[in-house]
């Protein structure tokens, strides 16, 4: 198994970008649980983890919270959403191996935030690829370095393997 050397830098980036992918879907999860602030509060302390860049126990526990919010959500769309924030607090922990588990935790925050607005879209496809687009064009150069190194996904057969593969192409261009 390969090594990938991951800076400091880079994860400061790669939390910005994974923040912002999952900040779009927040709504969707605050309209079903208006009272449950755990996935905003993960987005807020990968933006602190962003600006600092400590890495922390709250890290894992925020994490493991919006895991739990996702859980606990009774609307697809809202757990997806909750998932974005959780893969997004966790960027930090990222282990500097090249396998496709690593590379999930990459792409997570995008892909879950755009399977969140393909569900709220009553499964339109189209709504997710609109923001699998724009993750593509808000990815940071340091982004497209990580996943560049790490094994390609391949198309797998269910529509968030479509949307990891299409994430993951369009990133290594």
């Amino acid at each position: 198994m390969d090594e990938v050397l991951i800076s400091d830098e880079d994860r400061r980036l790669l939390a910005l970008w994974a923040a912002d992918c999952a900040a779009r879907a927040l709504p969707l999860f605050e309209a079903e649980a208006p009272g449950d602030f755990r996935p905003r509060e993960a987005i807020d302390g990968i933006r602190v983890f962003a600006r600092e860049g400590e890495r922390t126990r709250l890290l894992r526990s925020l994490a493991w919270a919006a895991h739990a919010a996702a859980r606990d959500a009774g609307d697809p769309a809202a757990a997806a959403a909750a998932r974005a924030a959780s893969y997004a607090v966790a960027t930090p922990y990222l282990h500097p191996l090249a396998t496709a588990h690593q590379s999930k935790h990459i792409l997570g925050p995008a892909v879950q935030q755009a399977r969140a607005c393909e569900l709220a879209a009553g499964d339109d496809a189209g709504a997710g690829d609109e923001e699998i687009r724009w993750a593509i064009g808000h990815a940071p150069a340091a982004v497209r370095r990580l996943v560049q190194r790490m094994p390609a996904r391949s198309p797998g057969r269910s529509r968030l393997d479509t949307l990891y593969h299409r994430l993951d192409a369009a990133l290594r261009c």
